[in-house]
């Protein structure tokens, strides 16, 4: 596909899923790389650049995805730049528009070459050198402020407590700005209140994951914070009836918000539905949490310096814990629909949520006038026609 944020696109004979509600038949115009108009698609209009008929496809806001380790064979803590472009165009395929690269705990060493790399792309993506790609939107610590008792795939010899604010000069940040710096931690380790606290005051979204905190303790990070929770129900203590945790805390509290793996086997599907009914789609988002394998099927994996097995969908490191996914967003977003979400549930859970959440929703994860271009078509299989990213048209399966 042909086309720059200067190129004028008409989208025209759309299903557009928007904020409120779902246009049957609609035209998008989209001018330097914003939406800037949404129309029905009987009214008339001036020719563009380019002019593209979608009959039989909806429209949703690009998918964002906020944890992600890996695909097509590429591991983010072993990535150069080039590594990384291959998992963003890989990601357009996917109608993933933005991304944060996740990095699990690891050798300070391990960390500064990763953001080298992280940094190196998103400048090269904002010079227009690396495009089109999905856009790294800066960087997600999955730890290593966590508990060791819920280190789930996470290696602990890693693992750190906070004492003062230099600790935290141990996670590099992309020098290429604007980058979201996102980070998941468990409150109750030494230190982890003011950990939050920290965080909150360099602009940093905290995250409660990987933990096994009280309900007092939950408390005194939300008022520091900490309002969301990673990949919720995994990787913190079960739900008891005498005796509540994360879980009990994160369904209760409407101004937590939760992101969930939809795969089937982190979450049952009936977990799922449950989630959907109690927490509702406007306090839930979904992530990926693929790892390198992704893309590539089953088989063994030399990842995080373990053998992790892939068999029919489902990881596995060497004590038989879960080691992440290998389903992207788009598989998430099908599998919400199979269990019963709407399609504005999901363009909130995979595209509105994710943006408010990194503070960009004032920018993208919308369909709405004004708002950046990013935007997957789907087709009546859920599978992907074409991704908008910027206003250029990035990836298209369509019929020429």
């Amino acid at each position: 596909m042909k086309g720059s944020e200067n190129t004028t696109t008409l989208l025209r004979n759309l299903r557009a899923v928007l904020p409120q509600h779902t246009i049957e038949r609609a035209n998008l115009l989209i001018e330097r790389g914003r939406i800037a108009r949404i129309f029905d698609s009987t009214s008339h209009q001036s020719p563009a650049d380019q002019d593209l008929d979608l009959t039989g496809l909806t429209i949703f806001p690009g998918f964002i995805d906020v944890h992600i380790h890996g695909a097509v064979g590429v591991d983010v803590m072993q990535a150069n730049p080039r590594d990384l472009a291959l998992v963003s165009e890989f990601l357009l395929t996917q109608g993933v528009t933005g991304w944060l690269p996740t990095l699990v705990p690891a050798p300070d060493d391990d960390y500064r070459r990763s953001i080298v790399a992280v940094g190196e792309l998103m400048k090269q993506q904002k010079e227009g050198a690396k495009l089109p790609q999905a856009r790294v939107l800066g960087v997600h610590y999955e730890g290593p402020f966590v508990n060791e008792s819920q280190c789930g795939a996470l290696r602990t010899a890693y693992f750190r407590t906070y004492s003062n604010p230099s600790a935290l000069d141990l996670l590099p940040v992309p020098e290429e700005k604007p980058a979201v710096c996102m980070t998941t931690l468990a409150p109750e380790i030494e230190g982890g209140i003011e950990l939050v606290r920290e965080l909150a005051a360099r602009g940093w979204v905290s995250s409660i994951g990987h933990t096994r905190a009280t309900v007092e303790v939950l408390d005194k990070a939300a008022e520091v914070g900490a309002r969301h929770m990673t990949h919720f129900m995994n990787a913190m203590t079960p739900l008891h009836h005498r005796s509540p945790g994360p879980i009990a805390w994160g369904l209760s509290r409407d101004d937590v918000t939760c992101d969930i793996i939809a795969d089937g086997v982190h979450l049952d599907p009936f977990v799922l539905r449950l989630l959907l009914r109690v927490k509702g789609s406007n306090r839930l988002a979904l992530i990926s949490d693929a790892i390198a394998a992704t893309g590539r099927g089953d088989g063994d994996y030399d990842i995080w310096g373990e053998t992790i097995q892939v068999r029919e969908g489902r990881t596995s490191n060497a004590r038989g814990s879960i080691a992440g996914s290998v389903i992207t967003m788009l598989d998430a977003v099908r599998m919400m629909l199979n269990v019963g979400a709407s399609e504005g549930d999901v363009a909130l859970m995979a595209a509105t949520n994710p943006a408010r959440l990194l503070g960009l929703d004032q920018d993208c994860g919308s369909i709405e006038e004004g708002k950046c271009a990013d935007l997957v078509a789907l087709d009546g299989n859920g599978k992907v026609a074409l991704t908008v990213v910027g206003g250029v048209l990035a990836h298209s399966a369509l019929q020429n």
